[in-house]
Parts: structure tokens; sequence; C-alpha cells
């Protein structure tokens, strides 16, 4: 037998024993359905708790999961992988709808899908007070927003409406921005406008200086609006992710033109549902204090006491004429585990201000 006909039969054998393992991994996905649905029908017989949505669970699966992967399937797959299986699983117990700042093919879709899978409703918002506002109202169970850029700082309206809503943070995504610069030919010629979402711009200023330093800049209220724009105008530009290119049917000019190559976006999801301790939780939360010296460090001394790692701080205008601020900030832990749930209490007895914002899975 010549080399060809020894490897063609290698490969056979190879490729017979790989469809013979996806015959077991179908069959054992039923399975895992299956039971998912008795999970379901249990909780509902027993629980006034109708949600399906419990991300403290899903995050206890994956990195159980990556803990016990020893290789050569990459550990990075694992979630996207399982965040698939539950989403599939979820789903044929209750679909659930998520909404997000749109038009479709923004950044923040993609942060929605790769946070609670693709078995999901999608539902697109023109604003990210209506994404709070559609949660609010239960018109979607949960929401995906920005709230920090890695280059840019935080997203402030974010922030403020993460103040006055009774929403709580029930996950975070942390998603790496890859800017593209898109028209509808490929091409710059007679281009008159580049369109983007301010963040985007301000995150691409030197490339777009070095490459097209006359054309004018216009803001829009994201990046998959300006490509929707651009779909409709021959004379414009657009700057937005990949996943816009192909929603809108634009080719791409130019990939990754942000200035700083580590370019992430944090987004967090939010919802009315209470998310229980995973194991790897973080903790959000708004303070003010007395205008008085001192007071700031006061604050703090409850985390240095109970030994709480504080990894956010920061401070945002109470848009009052005294000069005051509000602190947000993020800190390691659950708020109901014993060091932290001491810390907290002992925090609101020092501040004129305290709101949990909600205790979450950190990003897996």
């Amino acid at each position: 037998m010549d080399d060809n006909l020894i490897f063609l039969d290698k490969l056979e054998t190879l490729r017979s024993s790989i469809d013979k393992l996806d015959d077991q991994i179908i069959n054992m996905l039923n399975v895992r359905a299956k039971l998912a649905l008795d999970v379901g029908k249990l909780k509902q017989s027993i629980s006034e708790n109708k949600s399906v949505l419990h991300p403290d669970r899903e995050a206890k699966i994956i990195e159980r999961l990556k803990k016990k992967n020893h290789g050569p399937f990459p550990r990075t797959a694992v979630s996207s992988v399982w965040t698939e299986i539950i989403s599939a699983c979820r789903s044929l117990e209750q679909s659930i709808t998520v909404a997000y700042l749109g038009p479709k093919g923004s950044f923040s879709e993609q942060a929605a899908i790769e946070h609670f899978g693709h078995s999901v409703k999608l539902l697109v918002c023109s604003s990210i007070d209506e994404v709070f506002r559609v949660v609010e109202t239960e018109s979607a169970n949960v929401g995906m927003v920005p709230v920090e850029n890695s280059t840019e700082g935080s997203i402030n309206r974010s922030l403020d409406l993460l103040f006055s809503t009774s929403l709580k943070i029930i996950g975070e995504r942390s998603l790496a921005i890859s800017h593209c610069l898109m028209t509808q030919t490929g091409s710059m010629v007679n281009i008159t406008h580049i369109f983007a979402h301010p963040q985007a711009l301000a995150q691409c200023q030197l490339w777009i200086k070095s490459h097209y330093p006359n054309l004018p800049l216009m803001t829009v209220s994201s990046n998959s609006e300006a490509a929707r724009i651009a779909l409709e105008n021959k004379n414009i530009a657009a700057i937005a992710g990949e996943m816009a290119a192909n929603v809108w049917n634009l080719k791409i000019v130019a990939n990754s033109i942000q200035d700083e190559g580590n370019n992430r976006t944090r987004f967090v999801s939010i919802g009315k549902i209470n998310t229980c301790f995973s194991g790897r939780d973080k903790s959000s939360l708004i303070l003010a204090v007395p205008n008085k010296a001192g007071a700031v460090c006061k604050m703090l001394e409850p985390f240095t006491k109970h030994k709480v790692s504080m990894t956010k701080f920061e401070s945002r205008p109470a848009k009052t004429e005294q000069w005051e601020y509000y602190f947000y900030i993020d800190i390691q832990g659950h708020k109901d585990e014993i060091h932290i749930s001491k810390a907290l209490k002992e925090l609101q007895s020092k501040v004129v201000f305290f709101k949990l914002l909600g205790s979450y899975p950190i990003s897996y």
C-alpha cells in the first residue's frame, strides 16, 4: 500500500472516530436538555420565583468545567461552548428577551449574545435610557448596557441611570473592541464625512488624523447607527465593528483603527432577579459622604478593616449646586459573604447615601 493510501485510510479512521463521538455528544446534549426541563418543572411547582435565568448557577457550571478541562480543548472555548448549551437548554423552559443599544450589529448586541447565548430574543433599543425602561416595565427580561471603556473611561449616561433605577446589575461582560472603517464600496473615494459614536471617534482620533485629517467627523448615538447611515449614503464612511459591517452589508476599508491595541469595553446586564453567591463575584455600590474633611477616608475604613478588595473608585457630580459627589465603587466579593456583609453594614453608618447596585459573577 502506497503512502497516499495509508494516509487516506488513517484519515478515514480518525474521522469515523470523530463522527462516533459527535453522535455521543448530541445524545448527551439531549439528555442534558431533558434534565434541564425536569429541573424547571420542579422549580415551578415549589417556588414563586419563575425566572429561568440564574447567573450564579451558570457561572458555577462554566467555572467548574474550565477547571476540569486539561486540554487540548482550549480553556477559553469552554465558556463559549457552554454558554450556548446553557442558553439552548434555558430556552426550552422559557425564552428570555434581552434589550440592547442598537441598531443591529452594535457592540452591545455582540456583548448580549456572548453573555446570554444565541437562544434568546433580542430587543433593539434606540438609547441606553430605553434599555433601562423596557426592562423596568418588563417588556424585556434583562438588558445589556456599556458602563466603561478602557481608554475613554465611563459611559456617564449608564452610570446616571444606574443611580436612579430600581434594577440590579446581575452580570458583566468585557468585550475586546476593534474598530473598522467601512463604506458601501470599500473605498474612500468621494467620501465626504466620517460618522461614529463620540467614544469611537475619540478611540480612533490619532489614526483618523493621520489618514483622513480633512474629513469632517459626525457623531451619532451608536456605531451601528453610523453603519446604517453609511448604507443609505454612498458618501458616508462609518466607524464600527466587523459585525456591523456584516449586518449592514458594508465593505471594510481598514481594520483595527483604534489607537490603543488593548481597547476593551465593559458591559453589565441589568434585571430584577437576585443573584446568589457564585464563588467569583463582584459587588457594585454608589455612596455619598458629608462634605467635610476626612469623610472619604472614613468611608473606606470598613473595607480595610474587613479585608475587602476595591477594584474601582470613581466620583460623579451629584448635580446639585453644592459641588457634592457620588462615588461609584466596585469591590471583590458577594454581599452575602460574611466579611462583605459586615463591611457593608459598617459602611452604611458612615455615609449619607448608600445604594447596592448588585452582587454578580465576575466576567468569565
